[in-house]
């Protein structure tokens, strides 16, 4: 049986003024840095065979503190990487919805349909990583944590569970969070969603879903 811890990486800066993202490699911010070192000690305990990141500096610093902690490599994986959002990288979500107004309401209201100008679609999320991950429950017995960022995390979860890219906003991702299946006999279980009981001793409301 296999294990799939899916982590959502930390607070960065550009979460708190609502900065879209992408690949543009942002850094942690202190907040987030604190969240890592807190999420590494909540999993102490567990027995990982292996810690998977995306390639940005965000999630490899979640994974990181995970992995210092188990004496294990982080082994980066190009399908965790963010959805690439093209042209709207950088930009915060005000000045998206203004120059983009049409792709901008399609993504609040059927983001499978939305192909981000010069960028990625939640269909080319799913592309990626799906196989990537039937990939890991061949490969690995045991826990695997995988750390990566909210839309990539969401399509993973929607389709582990057998639901379309419809329901995206249907799923909530805190940064720093966790969501927990098994894989036994074929099958994907959902074991935990969205758990950030560690974070509690940082005292802060979690941000909105973005």
């Amino acid at each position: 049986m296999t294990d799939i811890i899916l982590a959502r990486h930390g607070e960065t800066e550009w979460n708190v003024a609502e900065v879209f993202r992408g690949r543009i490699d942002v850094a942690l911010n202190e907040t987030g840095l604190k969240q890592a070192e807190l999420l590494a000690e909540y999993l102490e305990e567990r027995k990982l065979v292996a810690v998977y990141s995306g390639p940005l500096k965000r999630a490899l610093a979640v994974a990181g503190a995970i992995a210092r902690r188990h004496n294990l490599e982080v082994i980066t994986a190009p399908a965790l990487n963010d959805l690439d959002f093209g042209k709207w990288q950088g930009l915060p979500r005000r000045e998206v919805a203004e120059k983009y107004p049409e792709s901008y309401t399609s993504w609040l209201d059927h983001p499978e349909q939305v192909q981000m100008p010069s960028g990625e679609s939640l269909g080319d999320v799913r592309e990626r990583v799906v196989p990537f991950i039937r990939e890991l429950v061949d490969r690995h017995t045991g826990t695997v944590v995988l750390v990566s960022h909210r839309v990539v995390i969401k399509v993973l979860i929607c389709a582990l569970l057998g639901l379309d890219n419809t329901h995206f906003w249907n799923i909530k991702m805190d940064t720093c969070a966790i969501t927990t299946f098994s894989h036994e006999n074929g099958r994907f279980i959902m074991d935990e969603h969205n758990n950030t009981s560690y974070l509690k001793l940082l005292k802060k409301a979690p941000l909105t879903d973005f």
